[in-house]
């Protein structure tokens, strides 16, 4: 399987809390709720045909337990997301749990990058990390991530949990799709190329 990181983020890189005030409120952020207002139709067909690629989620467990305790008390029928996120298999990173409440839930205790190394390496489409960004990062980092697909939001918030704070190696990416909604959001999907390529300035002509 193929594992894709789906992140909502500001300009500025932040990815928490993007859906409400009170989404995410740990480390004293205050600033949530900042992509609602960018929200249209492109953006929710979007995501949705994004969502349509996935075999599972595999989340951290922070956002398993928030995803856990919200997403079974839609019932909507009209909404575009709801029977997929419940039916689909789920995946917790977690040595502090032992079994999950939303099913089907497997944990995967251990080493992160070992356990989900395994799972990747079963037949399927995509494993899809939603929010989790502590696991993406790792994940991106030690090189299992095979898709990045970014939300921009047109938004500096100043603070909050950022994706891609520090990472421990240089990452490469190539660009294979962008899209700009008319409400300004950046949709942005990129494919893990391995490391990260550096070169030396040596002028206009180069490059001509």
């Amino acid at each position: 399987m193929k594992i894709s990181l789906t992140e909502f983020v500001t300009l500025d890189g932040v990815s928490q809390g993007p859906g409400s005030p009170t989404e995410d409120t740990s480390d004293d952020f205050t600033r949530g709720g900042w992509l609602v207002p960018y929200l249209d139709t492109v953006f929710v067909q979007r995501t949705s045909d994004w969502l349509d690629l996935a075999d599972g989620l595999l989340l951290g467990r922070r956002t398993y337990e928030a995803f856990a305790r919200d997403w079974p008390q839609i019932t909507d029928p009209n909404d575009p997301f709801t029977e997929r996120m419940n039916s689909l298999p789920k995946y917790v990173v977690s040595n502090t749990i032992t079994q999950g409440s939303w099913h089907p839930t497997t944990v995967l205790r251990g080493d992160p990058i070992e356990t989900v190394g395994r799972l990747k390496a079963q037949p399927g489409r995509e494993l899809q990390i939603h929010g989790s960004t502590r696991l993406g990062r790792a994940l991106l980092s030690a090189g299992l991530v095979d898709t990045l697909r970014l939300a921009v939001a047109p938004t500096v918030t100043g603070s909050g949990r950022r994706l891609l704070d520090h990472p421990s190696t240089p990452v490469g990416l190539r660009l294979v799709h962008h899209e700009a909604t008319a409400n300004g959001l950046l949709l942005l999907e990129y494919q893990h190329v391995g490391a990260a390529p550096v070169g030396e300035y040596e002028g206009v002509t180069a490059f001509v």
